[in-house]
C-alpha cells in the first residue's frame, strides 16, 4: 500500500472517529473475528440506534493515527482483527451497550477501553467500566448530595414553625372569641 493511500486511511480514522474535534474522543476496542456478518450486522443497528458506530481499523495504521492521544494505549492490544467502537454520550455508555450485546455473542471479545486516558484492559476491565456512571448520572449524584441537606433544613425549620403557627392560630381564635388565655407557668 503506497504512503499516499496510508495517510487517506489515517485521516479517515481521524474524520470517522473524531469527527471535527480535535482529538479523539474516549472508545473502546472490541474483536469482531468469528462473529457471523448477520450477527454483526444487527450488533451494528442495534448500536446505532444509541448512536454508536463501529469502525474496523488496521492495527499499523491505527498505531500511527492514534499516536500522541488517549487511544495510543491501545498500542498493546492492537493485535488481530480489530474494531473501534466509539460515540454515544461517553465510553462508559458504549461500554454497557457492547457488554450487554457481548452476552449474546460469546465470539465477540473485549479488548479494552479508554476513558481520559486511562486503558481498561480486556473483558474485566471493559465490565468495570460499564459499572461507572455516565455523566449525566454523576452530575444528578452531586446535585442530590448538595440537595439533600437542604431539604433535611426546611424540614426541621418547617416541622417547629408550623407547631408555632398552629399555637398562635389557637391563641388568635380564643382571643376572637373573648376567652381568656391560660399563663404558662
Amino acid at each position: 500500500m503506497s504512503k499516499t493511500m496510508k495517510s487517506m486511511i489515517m485521516r479517515e480514522y481521524k474524520a470517522r472517529i473524531a469527527g471535527d474535534a480535535a482529538s479523539y474522543p474516549d472508545a473502546m476496542l472490541i474483536s469482531i473475528r468469528g462473529v457471523k456478518g448477520t450477527d454483526t450486522t444487527k450488533m451494528r443497528h442495534a448500536l446505532a440506534k444509541k448512536n454508536i458506530k463501529i469502525t474496523v481499523i488496521r492495527n499499523s495504521l491505527a498505531r500511527k493515527a492514534f499516536e500522541g492521544s488517549s487511544l495510543a494505549s491501545f498500542e498493546e492490544l492492537l493485535s488481530g482483527a480489530n474494531a473501534l467502537a466509539h460515540g454515544g454520550e461517553s465510553v462508559v455508555e458504549v461500554a454497557r451497550e457492547v457488554v450487554a450485546i457481548a452476552a449474546k455473542l460469546p465470539k465477540l471479545e473485549l479488548k479494552g477501553a479508554v476513558l481520559d486516558g486511562k486503558l481498561y484492559k480486556g473483558k474485566a476491565g471493559v465490565e468495570e467500566l460499564s459499572k461507572f456512571p455516565t455523566k449525566d448520572e454523576a452530575i444528578a449524584n452531586v446535585v442530590t448530595l448538595v440537595v439533600s441537606p437542604a431539604r433535611k433544613l426546611v424540614a426541621q425549620l418547617q416541622g417547629p414553625g408550623s407547631t408555632v403557627a398552629g399555637l398562635v392560630k389557637a391563641i388568635e381564635g380564643k382571643l376572637e372569641k373573648g376567652e381568656a388565655i391560660a399563663k404558662a407557668g
